[in-house]
């Protein structure tokens, strides 16, 4: 009895794994998937042709300045030179609450667009909705500390503040006073 469990025990220990790893399924996170970039909005919300449709994506873990706000413009640029025309590869993180799919956007390169352009100082970490986002966290102390891009304003306005005090309208510009 005793050889015939010990002749059975790889078997027994693959069945135990592979029963485990079944179960871990459903808390792995969505596949990643590579799609073309046919739109860019802002600094931080792109669309991808995605199923022959075009799907709106959130940059996850960053805010990027507003039109009309000082470095908007500059950090829409940014982001349609790395990544208009490109195939780029998403790392999805739900969905916010406008629907919007919310991903690390990988570029062919490598490189991370989220990352990027909070490296250049174009873009804020949002900590708000991504407090373990540590990287991020960093590269935005670099940027700071190099006086990049919007870090080189002394009183950069972030872009939360900027929607806050237009109440969501995107009309009037906002003067460094609040009125």
């Amino acid at each position: 009895m005793r050889r015939l469990f010990a002749r059975r025990r790889p078997v027994l220990l693959a069945a135990l794994l592979l029963a485990a790893l079944a179960g871990c399924r459903r808390a792995l996170p969505p596949p990643s998937q590579v799609y073309r970039v046919v739109r860019v909005l802002d600094g931080d919300t792109i669309e991808v042709l995605k199923e022959g449709r075009a799907a709106r994506v959130r940059l996850y873990g960053i805010d990027a300045p507003e039109r009309g706000q000082p470095f908007g413009s500059a950090a829409r640029r940014f982001t349609a030179d790395l990544c208009f025309g490109q195939h780029v590869l998403l790392r999805e993180h739900g969905r916010d609450r406008y629907g919007r799919i919310l991903a690390d956007v990988v570029l062919p390169d490598g490189r991370v667009l989220n990352e990027e352009l909070v490296r250049a100082g174009l873009a804020w970490w949002y900590r708000e909705y991504a407090p373990e986002a540590r990287l991020l966290e960093a590269l935005e102390r670099e940027a700071r500390a190099a006086r990049l891009g919007l870090w080189a304003d002394p009183r950069p306005v972030p872009p939360w503040e900027f929607r806050r005090a237009r109440g969501g309208s995107m009309s009037a510009p906002l003067r460094r006073d609040g009125r």
